[in-house]
């Protein structure tokens, strides 16, 4: 059966902006004069963890120092809305179909986030007008939840708000820890990786989704994710 409502999830299931990210982060440390670097390969793996203050705080204990964790990702912050600003961001391959195509066929839109609204909206500016507020008929933000992903009250708003049951959703996220958000509301999950993906486990019952178009044929979606 085709779903009722797709329900993107983190920012990355519709730009890709996590080298963006991870050179925002770097050019924190350095304005902080912390001796860290955020390769590639090391950034990677933290990909699977949601929230760029628990990725500096498990890091910080690694190193076996400490940091402001508030203060860096304040800096972090500014430094990626700077880099959205002067670059921009492009919409993913097919997100853009995607969402021309519920809308034709009476589908729910959701962006079900737990990041500030702050970087919700530069997403939105940076996409200069591939993207905007009102494609969506719900958008999330940190600021409405008691708790963040991977906790599930995220989705469970979402669902009260659509007044729709989890069996009538499909949740598409980017990373395991976000999935875990939409599993644990009982929501089927497509995992539509970006070109940084996490090694790391997805949850029982997420599903690959190489292609967005799958979403409208929910047979036709691949083996769940390793």
């Amino acid at each position: 059966m085709t779903h009722r409502a797709i329900l993107f999830g983190a920012i990355g299931t519709l730009v890709d902006t996590s080298d963006m990210q991870r050179r925002a982060f770097n050019l924190a440390f350095k304005e902080a004069g912390l001796r860290w670097h955020w390769t590639r390969p090391i950034y990677a793996p933290m990909l699977a963890t949601v929230g760029g203050r628990n990725r500096i705080r498990a890091y910080a204990d690694l190193r076996q120092e400490t940091v402001d964790v508030a203060a860096l990702h304040a800096a972090k912050s500014r430094f990626y809305q700077q880099l959205m600003r002067a670059e921009g961001v492009a919409l993913r391959p097919g997100v853009a179909d995607a969402i021309a195509r519920a809308k034709s066929e009476g589908m729910k839109l959701g962006w079900i986030t737990t990041t500030s609204r702050v970087n919700v909206d530069a997403i939105i500016d940076a996409a200069d007008g591939a993207l905007h507020a009102d494609m969506f008929d719900l958008i999330t933000d940190r600021s409405m939840v008691t708790a963040p992903k991977p906790n599930g009250e995220v989705y469970l708003m979402a669902l009260d708000r659509f007044v729709l049951t989890a069996s009538e959703v499909i949740a598409v996220e980017d990373t395991p820890d976000s999935a875990r958000a939409a599993r644990e509301a009982g929501i089927r999950v497509a995992a539509f990786e970006g070109a940084v993906a996490p090694d790391a486990a997805w949850p029982e019952g997420t599903v690959r989704c190489g292609d967005l178009s799958q979403l409208f044929e929910p047979a036709d979606l691949g083996q769940a994710a390793a």
